[in-house]
Formats: structure tokens, C-alpha cells, sequence
């Protein structure tokens, strides 16, 4: 294989796994954007998703559409429930409290997930047979697979319907306004309470959707798949500017394209250690990330 079909194939696996990155780091920048919450449990709510999809498609034999829609469900309703039960009643407290809440039930769900399912990997490939296998698309001598395909359309459309949906729609002025004077927007008649909630509930629905993504390129569940995924988001995310959407897609984008390349050059062991690297760097150099907003604090 010649240097630019090297190169080619590992750009196409970069933006495949750079736009699960990006989803992922939505949910981060949405949550963190109206309650300056870094929810670590984020990354968690997608191994659950997993875990519902490999249920319903192997215990209930469900098709795997409905499992998909299941799956996105389940982690919808979790990230809502996480929002009431273990958010809520500390939102008047300082935010290192509502950090190590983060952490607590991020753990919670590892430890969970493996006490329930077993700490070995639940293997994928035949359920999702249907979602790896169809029609691809030769560039030269690269080939660009039909789980490249999916998960970039799906992802591109997801984040245009999320784009428009903040932008457009009564729920995304509210959602704004939030972020922007939390304060001011109660007094202007907003419902706290129902648009955090909807914030949630739309950052766990993208999860859901990374979580089918993620069994698209990597068909196996296991209790811990979330925490690496999760953290690489989170990067992504601060790369971007934590709290801006746009700079949740470029960050993810831009992660995904950086592992890619370390492996294209023969340093895949070391991909892991170059997103955090990636990280240290923006906080010295730029801690309000690529499209963040700098801020000043009165003190």
C-alpha cells in the first residue's frame, strides 16, 4: 500500500471514530454550557446503552432497529434520571460537590454494569451484522467501509438536527438563554427545571446514538467502554471549547484525525498518551479551547 492510500484510509478512520468523539462531546458541552456541570458519568451512560442494545438483540431477539431505538431510549431516560436524583438536589452547592457526585456515579454504573453483566466483554458482531455489512465506496486504492459511511452521515445529521433544534426552536432560545443568565432567564418565565432536563435528555440521546456508532466500528460491550471513550470527549470537548457546540464537532473531529495519524506513522501505542497530550497543551496555551469564549472572573 503506497504512502497516500495509507494516509487516505487513516483520515476515513478518523473521522469515523472522530465523529463519535464529537457526539459525545455534545453532551459534555450542553451539560457543561447551562449548569457548568462536567458530567464524567456521560461516558458511562453509553456503555448502558450498549448494554441494551446487546440485550434486546441477543436475549429478547428483538430486530435491531427496535434494539436501537430501545437502546437510545434506555439512555435517554438514564441521563434524566441521573439529572433528578443525583444533580438536582445539589445544584445550589459548590461545584467540586456536584464533580465528585460525577465521579460517584460514574463508578456506580462500572461496578454496577459488571456485578449485573460479568466483567467480560459481550461479543457483537452477529447482532450487528446488519449495521457492518452493506455497500462501500473505493477512493483509489482505499475503500471507504459501509460503517465509515453510517457513522459519519448519522453523526453529520445529528449534529445539523441538534444545531438547528438550539438555534431555531423555542427549546433552544430557552436552552441559551440558560446558559447565557441563569438568573435573568427566570425572571424572563423559564423553567429551570425543564430545560436542564431537556439539556440531559438530549446530551443522553446523542450517548445512545454514539453507543450504536461505537458497536458499529467495535461490535463488543464491556462494563468499562465508556471510560476511555468518555475521557477522549471530554478532551475533545475542551479542545473545541467546553459549552460551544460547534467546538464539540471540530474537538472530536480533530481527536479523531490526531489518533489516526499517530497510527498512520506506526506509534498507535502511543495514541492515547497524544490525546492527553492534546489536552495539556490547550490548557496552557489556550484554556478556552479553539471556539471557546474567555471569560473573566470578578473577584
Amino acid at each position: 500500500m503506497s504512502l497516500l492510500s495509507t494516509i487516505v484510509s487513516q483520515v476515513i478512520n478518523g473521522l469515523q471514530s472522530g465523529s463519535i468523539y464529537a457526539l459525545v462531546a455534545l453532551g459534555y458541552s450542553m451539560v457543561y454550557g447551562i449548569i457548568l456541570l462536567l458530567n464524567f458519568a456521560h461516558g458511562d451512560i453509553i456503555m448502558v446503552g450498549a448494554y441494551a442494545a446487546w440485550m434486546c438483540m441477543v436475549n429478547f431477539h428483538l430486530h435491531p432497529v427496535a434494539s436501537i431505538l430501545v437502546a437510545v431510549l434506555a439512555s435517554t431516560l438514564l441521563g434524566v434520571i441521573i439529572e433528578k436524583v443525583a444533580y438536582t438536589p445539589l445544584r445550589s452547592a459548590p461545584r467540586l460537590s456536584l464533580l465528585i457526585t460525577a465521579i460517584g456515579v460514574s463508578f456506580l454504573l462500572e461496578n454496577g454494569a459488571q456485578l449485573i453483566f460479568g466483567a467480560g466483554a459481550k461479543d457483537m458482531s452477529e447482532p450487528m451484522a446488519l449495521f457492518t455489512t452493506g455497500p462501500s465506496i473505493t477512493l483509489g486504492s482505499s475503500t471507504l467501509s459501509f460503517p465509515a459511511i453510517l457513522t459519519i452521515v448519522v453523526s453529520l445529521i445529528a449534529m445539523a438536527a441538534l444545531t438547528f433544534l438550539v438555534q431555531k426552536t423555542k427549546l433552544g432560545k430557552a436552552m441559551r438563554a440558560v446558559s447565557e443568565d441563569m438568573g435573568a432567564a427566570q425572571l424572563m418565565g423559564i423553567s429551570l427545571n425543564a430545560t436542564i432536563s431537556f439539556t440531559f435528555m438530549l446530551g443522553s440521546a446523542l450517548a445512545g446514538i454514539g453507543a450504536i456508532l461505537y458497536l458499529c466500528a467495535y461490535p463488543q460491550v464491556s462494563p468499562t467502554m465508556g471510560s476511555m471513550l468518555g475521557l477522549k470527549a471530554f478532551v475533545a470537548a475542551v479542545l473545541g471549547g467546553i459549552g460551544s457546540i460547534p467546538g464539540a464537532m471540530v474537538g472530536g473531529f480533530v481527536i479523531g484525525l490526531a489518533e489516526a495519524l499517530v497510527s498512520a506513522v506506526g506509534l498507535s501505542v502511543w495514541k492515547d498518551g497524544v490525546v492527553f497530550a492534546i489536552l495539556i497543551v490547550v490548557l496552557l496555551v489556550k484554556p478556552s479551547g479553539l471556539l471557546g469564549r474567555s471569560t473573566t472572573e470578578k473577584v
